[in-house]
């Protein structure tokens, strides 16, 4: 039930969404140099590394960026587009391919990246690595980055014993209303430029 809810729900997403999504892909092009989408390697199920899309919000030289750029806010890594994209969360869009295609749910765990070692560990030991990542997830509506990784490992854990599709409804409706009040929503961008531009491993993780 799950599995065709997510399929269903992201095939009529990419079609209601197909024009905004191709109007925000110009503008990231027309805004800076580059292109549209930044695909990056995250966590899968059963710990599977898999392509991640999202439209890109950072330069395309935030990779060659020194930290001491990255933390100066008046030389940010992030796009003047690219922070609206944040904020919004219209960066994600994209991943409604993700959700159609099975890697990801549109609730579950978030995907992390392969160097954050100790989380995918973490997730492992309890189990939480037998269920698709999502495009929101139970301890992304109690707090997101904002908590510390043995409370989001358990929030998690959470919701891996707590599943169902009510349950999952509720989630998506709550994560839409911290959209729209824009409550936990935005990442510090210095953990973005970090997160995005670190090294990756393109290998199963096993």
């Amino acid at each position: 039930m799950k599995r065709l809810f997510d399929m269903m729900t992201a095939l009529i997403g990419i079609i209601i969404l197909a024009i905004p999504m191709l109007l925000i892909a110009v503008l990231v092009r027309l805004t800076s140099k580059g292109p549209a989408l930044y695909w990056s390697d995250r966590v899968g199920k059963d710990n599977r590394v898999f392509r991640m899309p999202k439209f890109r919000s950072m330069k395309v030289d935030a990779p060659e960026m020194g930290m001491h750029l990255i933390r100066d806010a008046t030389k940010s890594c992030v796009t003047p587009f690219g922070s609206f994209l944040r904020k919004t969360s219209l960066d994600e869009f994209p991943q409604l391919w993700s959700i159609l295609i099975g890697h990801m749910s549109f609730v579950g765990p978030r995907p992390v990246l392969p160097n954050e070692e100790v989380l995918v560990a973490l997730r492992s030991m309890h189990k939480i690595h037998t269920i698709r990542p999502g495009l929101t997830g139970w301890a992304q509506i109690n707090g997101r980055a904002q908590i510390p990784v043995n409370e989001k490992v358990q929030l998690d854990a959470e919701y891996l014993n707590r599943q169902s599709l009510m349950f999952d409804l509720n989630i998506l409706f709550r994560t839409a209303l911290k959209v729209v009040v824009r409550s936990h929503v935005g990442r510090d961008e210095a953990k973005i430029c970090q997160d995005e531009t670190a090294p990756q491993k393109p290998t199963k993780l096993n």
